[in-house]
């Protein structure tokens, strides 16, 4: 009979136990503010902005599993998967949302309800009609805006190729901030005498036969920042490569995988920006009156060892320049070493 009694004691003591341990779970979770993070697609320089949301929110105080629930779904260039996870995020009703690439905050624009949608790098805001205006967007949407220095990265190439005067455009057609930065590099461009030739894809299967295309017409590529481009740009390097037209992207990922140069904000300050600015919608900031905010100083990187294969010399003036210290112009010369690439700042 004792030992009978001692089992229900311990019976009952361990069901106390479990009951206090599902509360306090409950009781956790009730204070986890949920933050969706909502991608495009896979490649470098998005998922470098995803690293650099998660040091912005961390510097804010929010850290997953501490006092936010980070949902991180990625919708692989698929429009149906952004809508689907756009609406996931409002079922969860998530505190904020946050998008990487002007995709994905047009679909949680369109499709989370009234939680606030943080940009997470968007070349032209105001015309996709995310926000009414910079300084005061007006509604739900604020964040960072992807603002490339492209008056630079022309001055750039023409720098390294002074004598170059047919250049040739890669760019999504149906992405909007793709085609933004196209239009005002061509300006530019033509303002210089230049002749540009825009080739459109659709999709990263299109890029070979554009690269084909585009040998033997064009003396150099400019590639904006563009998402499709970035998933396929060794297809595009390799037809450049074997036609020794040097590429000059927007975004410095795309110079590590074997651009020639580029002057660019950094993807993952940008990130860090936007995790900082989620960070103060989650202390209670109103999105329609937060300032648009973007990364306003650039780097200049150069692949050494593109140049070496393509035959081009980098001029001492664009080396010298890079060289400046302070937060405008950093460089960053990547070098062949035994077999291996690594990535140095001077």
């Amino acid at each position: 009979m004792k030992r009978l009694i001692r089992t229900i004691i311990a019976l009952f003591a361990f069901l106390v136990a479990t009951f206090v341990v599902e509360v306090n779970k409950q009781t956790t979770a009730q204070k986890e503010k949920v933050v969706g993070i909502l991608q495009t697609m896979s490649h470098p320089a998005l998922d470098q902005i995803h690293r650099g949301i998660i040091k912005g929110l961390e510097d804010e105080g929010y850290r997953e599993g501490k006092n936010i629930q980070i949902g991180f779904p990625n919708a692989q260039g698929d429009q149906s998967n952004l809508k689907s996870m756009s609406d996931r995020f409002k079922q969860r009703n998530a505190a904020v949302t946050i998008g990487i690439a002007t995709p994905a905050v047009q679909s949680l624009a369109n499709e989370s309800g009234d939680t606030p949608v943080i940009m997470g790098a968007v070349s032209d805001p105001l015309g996709t009609h995310l926000v009414k205006s910079l300084n005061h967007p007006g509604g739900k949407v604020t964040g960072v805006q992807d603002r490339q220095p492209i008056p630079a990265q022309l001055k750039l190439l023409r720098t390294i190729l002074p004598k170059a005067k047919r250049i040739g455009v890669v760019y999504t057609s149906s992405d909007d901030s793709s085609a933004s930065e196209y239009r005002e590099f061509r300006k530019l461009a033509e303002k210089e005498g230049l002749t540009v030739r825009p080739y459109t894809i659709t999709s990263t299967n299109d890029i070979e036969q554009v690269a084909q295309t585009m040998a033997g017409k064009v003396q150099a590529v400019y590639v904006p920042t563009d998402n499709t481009v970035a998933s396929g740009i060794a297809t595009l390097l390799k037809a450049t490569n074997e036609a020794k037209i040097p590429v000059f992207p927007a975004a410095d990922t795309m110079v590590k995988s074997g651009g020639l140069a580029t002057r660019c904000v950094s993807q993952f300050d940008m990130g860090v920006l936007t995790g900082h600015m989620a960070g103060q919608i989650l202390k209670g900031k109103n999105p329609a009156d937060t300032p648009v905010r973007k990364v306003t100083s650039y780097e200049t990187m150069i692949n050494q060892k593109a140049a070496n294969e393509l035959n081009i010399h980098i001029p001492d003036s664009v080396i010298k320049a890079a060289q400046k210290k302070g937060r405008i112009i950093k460089l960053a010369l990547l070098h062949q070493l035994s077999g291996k690439v690594s990535y140095g700042e001077s």
